[in-house]
């Protein structure tokens, strides 16, 4: 254990120094994906505003507007892209001396990846996350969420954390085949924001649906633990989502292992 994390914590240390590097692109994503997320607030209180009930969904007014911003903590943090990275290296034909090397191609890629979390919890994720509490406390004249609600909220964090990289995997596997996939990243992006309860609640959608969802890795990968965060899981139901998620890790990288060894096997290294 402590010879894999002295070979694979330079991946996530070097991650972090990349982005620290490049602080104008990050914070232009920053301003884009805040200024969606007010965009996200307003349009929800203004359907709030309309509605008869003060209630939609399970959640209230005040639920609906942490909600929203959680969600921005969340996926900033836990939906780390390594498909793009992997399809990188095989257009740039680095992935063939990845193979040489004595490491593990899928480790690597996930202690970069867990790298790039820990840069996005600092910056910026623990201070909006500071100011929904502060907000929670001034406007809504609730306390503040308990350490008992932040331990499983992390917890399950980082288990989607775990799921959203391992779906990456399988998915950058495409490059493989295809070699550039960024049309492809663009489809996943818009239709993961949908399942993954980014844009509408899951529970906004029929019984019927909702059970559907379930079933998927989706809805693990950021609705879950924003769920928690709200206290909405709780006792038994809680340890469920948990044990879900842990299953759906399991599932996924048994996937990935697969999927791994079919596409090295055919494959041909050209040159270089």
């Amino acid at each position: 254990m402590t010879k894999k994390l002295r070979v694979y914590l330079p991946f996530a240390q070097n991650e972090i120094k990349r982005q620290m590097s490049y602080k104008g692109a990050f914070y232009i994503f920053i301003f884009i994906s805040l200024f969606g997320s007010f965009i996200s607030y307003y349009i929800w209180m203004a359907v709030y505003g309309s509605a008869k009930s003060g209630s939609i969904g399970g959640l209230s007014r005040s639920e609906m507007i942490i909600y929203v911003f959680m969600v921005y903590v969340t996926s900033s943090m836990v939906t780390i892209s390594i498909a793009d990275w992997i399809s990188e290296d095989i257009v740039k034909g680095t992935v063939s001396m990845n193979l040489i090397k004595p490491i593990d191609y899928r480790t690597s890629l996930m202690s970069r990846a867990f790298g790039d979390v820990i840069y996005r919890f600092l910056l910026p994720g623990v201070f909006i996350w500071g100011a929904v509490e502060i907000y929670k406390v001034v406007s809504l004249k609730t306390s503040v969420t308990s350490f008992q609600q932040i331990f499983f909220y992390l917890l399950s964090c980082f288990m989607s954390f775990l799921i959203y990289v391992l779906f990456d995997f399988c998915f950058g596997m495409i490059a493989f085949f295809t070699t550039y996939i960024f049309g492809l990243m663009l489809a996943k992006s818009a239709l993961l924001s949908f399942l993954t309860g980014q844009l509408i609640p899951l529970s906004f959608f029929p019984e019927g649906a909702q059970k559907v969802f379930d079933f998927l890795p989706f809805s693990s990968m950021v609705y879950t633990p924003v769920m928690i965060y709200l206290g909405k899981y709780q006792g038994n139901q809680l340890i469920l989502v948990l044990l879900r998620q842990l299953f759906w890790v399991i599932v996924l990288y048994g996937i990935g292992s697969l999927v791994w060894r079919k596409v090295t096997k055919h494959l041909v290294v050209l040159g270089g």
